[in-house]
């Protein structure tokens, strides 16, 4: 019973030092400004739209290939 309370303790003893070197360590952050904030989603979000576009026209072109591909197989048969 005595380890009992014991192992009670220790683990609310290292989980009040597990909360305490967190809120220590987020007093360390150094958090983006708005700006840039702003300037990386407005990136990230541009990048998204070019891949899209990129990958649009790939799958445009191989689509194209493979159609005259198998048409080219096919009528040979």
């Amino acid at each position: 019973m005595a380890e009992e309370v014991t192992l009670r303790k220790d683990t609310w003893s290292q989980l009040r030092a597990y909360f305490e070197d967190v809120r220590t360590e987020m007093k360390r952050v150094t958090w983006p400004s708005k700006q840039e904030v702003y300037g990386t989603t407005m990136m990230v979000i541009l990048t998204t739209f070019a891949f899209a576009l990129f990958f649009a026209i790939c799958d445009y072109v191989f689509q194209g290939a493979v159609q005259w591909l198998l048409g080219r197989l096919l009528h040979h048969s």
